[in-house]
């Protein structure tokens, strides 16, 4: 690898978990192919979970990278990193939408339909109920975007469960954050359809306002 794109030591990066940001992360030490960082200990991530790290790259944007978490000692986490850097633009990680249908397919279990609570181009959350599900599951998921269709092999990257209480005992929600992969002819069409929600969105709230 180049060693010269991955930030120096005692620097800061950007960890992005799929459902949210930590955007002041100390960089404790870097090697050829792993990457040493200091966190809180409430956002240290799960051993082997999978995350997206970034760190400027002067007036291109920023550095991304994904790694996997190796090893855990207290609030250090040391992440294995396996590819080059690229360079990543913020407009490729546009987040929004909500309420859209979601269908999840797993080769062990029945088809279930969801609905998106938001979607990005690499990563969605979502609800369910009553499905099991656990992080690192394999999966497709088709989503209705408009009049579009995304689909695309995903993994569990987060899920919790919480039952619904009011007014009575209810099903068990499951919310899933999954990261994917995309191709470029899918994420333009989650990125046009994410801008034009938040287009739409800040029409209506200026209609309200006058």
């Amino acid at each position: 690898m180049t060693s010269s794109l991955f930030p120096a030591d005692g620097t800061r990066v950007e960890l992005d978990t799929g459902d949210e940001r930590l955007p002041d992360v100390r960089v404790v030490r870097v090697t050829d192919a792993a990457m040493t960082l200091s966190l809180a200990l409430d956002d240290v991530p799960p051993l082997g979970s999978s995350v997206t790290l970034r760190w400027p790259a002067g007036l291109r944007g920023s550095y991304a990278v994904r790694a996997t978490v190796t090893s855990l000692d207290e609030n250090r986490a040391d992440f294995q990193i396996s590819d080059e850097p690229v360079l990543d633009q913020r407009r490729m990680f546009v987040r929004g939408g909500g309420g859209e249908d979601v269908l999840l397919v797993r080769a062990d279990a029945p088809e279930t339909v969801g609905l998106v609570h938001d979607i990005s181009e690499r990563s969605v959350r979502a609800h369910f109920s009553d499905v099991d599900l656990r992080p690192g599951q394999e999966m497709r998921l088709r989503v209705q975007l408009g009049t579009e269709i995304v689909e695309f092999p995903a993994t569990a990257l987060r899920v919790s469960a919480i039952r619904q209480q009011v007014p009575v005992r209810g099903p068990v929600m499951i919310e899933m954050v999954a990261i994917f992969e995309q191709d470029e002819r899918q994420a333009k069409i989650i990125r046009r359809y994410v801008l034009r929600q938040q287009v739409a969105r800040a029409r209506e709230a200026a209609l309200i306002a006058v």
